[in-house]
């Protein structure tokens, strides 16, 4: 299983200690450094079953400076996925992806549900 991060965000670490606690086998990778590319955000959204919106980090700074509330509306999803590997930090996070399943952000319920 990939474990999408960025280190320095919180409700990744507290994604990671779920993980851990619970023995879920995982890779980390860095969302900054190995941003996702437009091949794989293609095939994960098209397993995950996720709206594309699900895919962007909606409170991040980067999708505020950009007025982007305003602007996936009128994009298509193609343009939408290629602005989406332009920079990690406009990806959602934590991010899971496994053989079976494709899960962006971190809600415990969820998570319980669909990893244990």
């Amino acid at each position: 299983m990939l474990f999408i991060e960025y280190p320095k965000c919180t409700t990744c670490q507290k994604a990671k200690k779920w993980l851990d606690e619970y023995g879920v086998k995982y890779t980390k990778r860095h969302i900054v450094d190995e941003n996702p590319s437009y091949e794989e955000l293609k095939e994960w959204y098209e397993r995950s079953g996720l709206t594309l919106k699900k895919f962007f980090n909606t409170s991040g700074l980067l999708y505020k400076s950009m007025n982007l509330k305003e602007k996936l509306p009128t994009m298509t999803e193609d343009e939408q996925l290629k602005l989406l590997a332009t920079d990690g930090m406009l990806v959602k996070r934590p991010l899971i992806v496994g053989e079976n399943i494709v899960i962006t952000g971190f809600k415990e319920n969820e998570w319980r549900d669909k990893l244990l």
